[in-house]
């Protein structure tokens, strides 16, 4: 605990501790005196004076927290303080968009632990690296649904994320156009100046009878809305056995048989962005990084530094030692005339 506290204090007046050369004047000056005391009174036999009571053995004690009285006091006068930093990122930052497949086939393993796991994770981290900006997520399977709408409270959306499961308790099947369209309705009512979309999936356009916007079409609003969108392929091998956790065993089903690239990389093209394909977990984190890099934000950073005096222990610590060597002195160790 006493470690603790040291190794933040920083003194601010380190002159103070030449102070400290006067104790060993001090020791020699008390160790004279104490040889000076000594009666000089001739007796045939020491032998009275040779038994040693627990008296004897204190009596340095207040000579003793007379030094630490002293140790303390030089060290208020070196002012000790703890010095505390405040960090805070302004600047203008960019409105992105999280536009993700959570379709049953994005559990499966062929990333481990599973796509979606590892998608969540790689997003999370994406945001956390994003200090100024202000993002939002929007998730699809056979439906689509905004998740979480553009905010600047990061812990709040990365909680949402991690949260995310595949086969969740929207529609079976992928809306790639339908995620992509809420995600541009969502993004284009911002007053951001750069604005950009990351749509990531696994499969093809595998839309049930009740969709309402096709790819294309919500290609055509991105890009009357000039919003960019960077698109992710992820996927290691072409199809996979789907498990979901907590389910019984049931027959087993092959994911989509490829993903539709043709279609992402029009639609990265079309409006600015790029298509990447994530195979495996480091592919996924180069990608984030590489769309880090194409897309920066204005950031400036703003330190402040304040001190905070902390030589309040030391000061009562000197009190203490004061008032226990006097109690000492005018007590049990009391001299008479």
């Amino acid at each position: 605990m006493l470690y603790d506290f040291l190794k933040h204090i920083h003194f601010a007046n380190l002159w103070a501790f030449l102070l400290l050369a006067i104790l060993p004047f001090l020791i020699w000056f008390y160790y004279k005196k104490s040889d000076q005391d000594q009666p000089a009174i001739r007796f045939s036999t020491t032998q009275a004076f040779q038994v040693v009571i627990w008296k004897n053995r204190i009596r340095h004690l207040p000579f003793v927290f007379r030094l630490l009285t002293i140790v303390c006091l030089i060290l208020v006068i070196a002012r000790p303080q703890k010095l505390i930093s405040n960090q805070r990122s302004v600047g203008e930052g960019i409105d992105i968009m999280l536009c993700m497949d959570v379709s049953g086939s994005m559990g499966s393993q062929d990333i481990p632990p599973s796509r979606m796991e590892v998608a969540k994770e790689v997003a999370a981290t994406f945001v956390r690296s994003r200090p100024v900006d202000r993002i939002g997520l929007v998730i699809f399977s056979g439906e689509s649904f905004t998740q979480c709408p553009i905010t600047a409270d990061k812990e709040t959306l990365i909680s949402q994320i991690e949260n995310l499961e595949s086969r969740t308790l929207l529609k079976d099947g992928t809306v790639i156009g339908e995620g992509l369209a809420t995600a541009v309705d969502r993004i284009s009512k911002s007053n951001a100046k750069s604005k950009i979309i990351i749509l990531i999936t696994d499969g093809k356009e595998d839309a049930p009878d009740t969709r309402l916007i096709d790819p294309l079409t919500a290609l055509e609003i991105a890009k009357v809305e000039k919003i960019k969108v960077y698109t992710i392929g992820m996927g290691a091998i072409p199809t996979t056995i789907v498990e979901v956790k907590g389910r019984k065993p049931q027959q087993p089903q092959a994911a989509f048989d490829f993903i539709d690239e043709d279609l992402l990389k029009k639609i990265a093209n079309e409006t600015g962005g790029q298509y990447f394909r994530a195979r495996d977990k480091q592919g996924l984190q180069n990608t984030y990084a590489a769309i880090d890099k194409l897309e920066k934000s204005k950031v400036e950073m703003t330190i402040q530094h304040r001190a905070e005096e902390k030589y309040l222990p030391f000061m009562l610590a000197a009190l203490i030692f004061l008032f226990i060597e006097l109690m000492l002195r005018f007590t049990i160790l009391k001299r008479f005339p």
